[in-house]
């Protein structure tokens, strides 16, 4: 245990999440997520994992992990197969700690379930989580940590 740190980010996660640039995608996944074969092919090569539920996994990692400011697709849904602007409670749930995170209310972008694999695959890393709601799929884009104020 580490004092000020989510006690969910293990040590793996926390060196991935330390170890991504400015740019690089974090792919945090349900249980039904193809997350190992996808895992393969990313930057890391490897799977991370944290069995809670997705919106506690994402607040766990925000905590941490700033949004890219620059693009508006730092943050990012797996749509509905047939149904794009549902959003299933599960995802509800993440967009509320995605705005507590940021103190303020911020956009989450949709993708389509195909394209989402293949964002997946060209990601630093994927986390796979306990969820197993369907759709608990979620792409955040690393930001950048300003220097201090002189």
């Amino acid at each position: 245990m580490l004092k000020g740190i989510n006690p969910l980010l293990n040590a793996d996660v926390l060196q991935a999440l330390r170890a991504m640039g400015h740019g690089d995608d974090l792919i945090i996944a349900d249980t039904n997520f193809p997350s190992d074969s996808v895992a393969r092919q990313t930057v890391l090569g490897k799977l991370l994992r944290v069995d809670a539920t997705a919106a506690e996994v994402v607040k766990a990692v925000l905590s941490v992990f700033p949004l890219d400011t620059f693009v508006n697709d730092a943050a990012a849904r797996m749509e509905i197969v047939g149904k794009p602007n549902e959003i299933p409670p599960v995802q509800k749930e993440v967009q509320k700690e995605i705005d507590a995170a940021e103190g303020k209310p911020w956009p989450m972008i949709s993708i389509e379930r195909y394209a989402f694999y293949e964002r997946s695959k060209k990601a630093y890393c994927v986390i796979q989580t306990g969820e197993r709601r369907f759709y608990g799929c979620f792409a955040f884009k690393k930001g950048v940590i300003p220097p201090d104020a002189a």
